[in-house]
């Protein structure tokens, strides 16, 4: 059974513990329970930070990103200058931003600008599950505008086997990845036929270099507890910074490709990606521990899901939820054999015909 997740609208300045005169942040609350105030903020409470965008419009995005950035501490407590930082957007496959199914350029751009007149060396990198970053880039339209800003595109290739998490598993992560001072994670808000949604902690996998996340899911997925333990354990093993989720326009029904494009109107943001994943599926009134990644997280004893240890900040959460948020139709995450193999196949064509079509300096 969901569990409505809604929020009290009281103010954290009237808590003793909460800063003083901060009208910016909201406690959290679960319809049908009630924890004292003492508990709700206290100083072992995570924040997550949220704002409001109707669209795209690139300075309405930029004015966000600021606000999600300064919400946590200033961007000088995550980047210095002249640290080279990776934007890790989502880059399944190569669509237009219409589908909903790619981080969407402006959140991508104005954080890279925010990046740049700071000083960092922010570029944009992903190893997607078909074609390459740069077919993703392309089908963005955003070749022409990270040319202009000077924010290079590199595949997160050349995979370097490192070992993650307490068993110590052995996994081949992007050195392009490895080699940066920063991350900042740029996921998007999607359903997800696998694990039924996703936020924050599997968009990380794509620092996993090439088809090797497609035999992941022949390896540990028929175990969803040991496959969302290895997503997380890439997740804290590449340790990003900081997480905002692009939920402006938010995919539902049989994500994470191939569903439908719905008007959100948020940006989510925070460092503990566990906090955010329990705010988002707040947001559409999932029960948090219905979703895998977070149960076992949950378990794992990593993050926060507990809604009384996470503050809000930023703008204040809907008065309602997201009652028609279309949930996918669930398939197994463990991938066949055959499947592994056609995958292969079909991605050596689709970066043969890339290949063929690149223009010849």
């Amino acid at each position: 059974m969901i569990t409505r997740m809604l929020f009290d609208p009281v103010w954290h300045q009237h808590d003793p513990i909460a800063p003083a005169g901060n009208k910016q942040e909201v406690p959290i609350c679960v319809l049908g329970m009630a924890w004292p105030k003492s508990s709700i903020v206290n100083r072992k409470s995570v924040m997550v930070t949220l704002t409001r965008c109707s669209d795209y419009e690139p300075s309405a995005i930029a004015e966000a990103i600021g606000r999600h950035f300064n919400l946590l501490g200033g961007l000088e407590k995550f980047v210095r200058p002249g640290d080279s930082v990776l934007l890790k957007p989502n880059f399944i496959a190569p669509r237009s931003r219409r589908h909903a199914t790619q981080t969407h350029p402006a959140v991508i751009l104005e954080t890279a600008r925010l990046l740049k007149d700071f000083g960092a060396k922010p570029f944009v990198g992903d190893s997607p599950a078909w074609a390459d970053a740069f077919a993703c880039v392309k089908a963005l339209e955003l070749e022409e505008p990270l040319r202009q800003m000077g924010v290079p595109v590199r595949q997160l290739g050349k995979p370097k086997w490192c070992k993650v998490g307490a068993a110590g598993t052995r996994v081949g992560i992007s050195t392009v990845a490895l080699d940066a001072d920063v991350i900042i994670n740029l996921p998007k808000f999607k359903s997800h036929q696998q694990l039924g949604a996703t936020f924050a902690v599997k968009n990380m996998f794509g620092c996993v270099a090439g088809k090797q996340k497609a035999l992941w899911h022949l390896i540990k997925g028929g175990n969803p507890a040991a496959f969302c333990t290895l997503l997380l354990d890439i997740y804290r093993f590449l340790n990003p910074a900081v997480t905002i989720i692009d939920a402006v326009t938010a995919m539902d029904g049989p994500g994470p490709i191939h569903g439908r494009a719905r008007p959100f109107g948020w940006l989510i943001g925070g460092t503990d990606p566990i906090a955010c994943e329990t705010i988002c599926a707040g947001l559409i009134g999932m029960e948090p521990q219905s979703l895998p990644i977070i149960k076992t997280a949950t378990e794992a004893g990593f993050g926060c899901s507990d809604p009384a240890q996470i503050r809000l900040a930023g703008d204040d959460f809907p008065q309602s939820i997201c009652t028609d948020f279309q949930q996918p139709r669930m398939i197994p995450i463990r991938f066949s054999l055959l499947h592994v193999c056609r995958s292969v196949c079909k991605q050596i064509l689709l970066l043969a015909k890339a290949a063929i079509r690149k223009p010849q300096a």
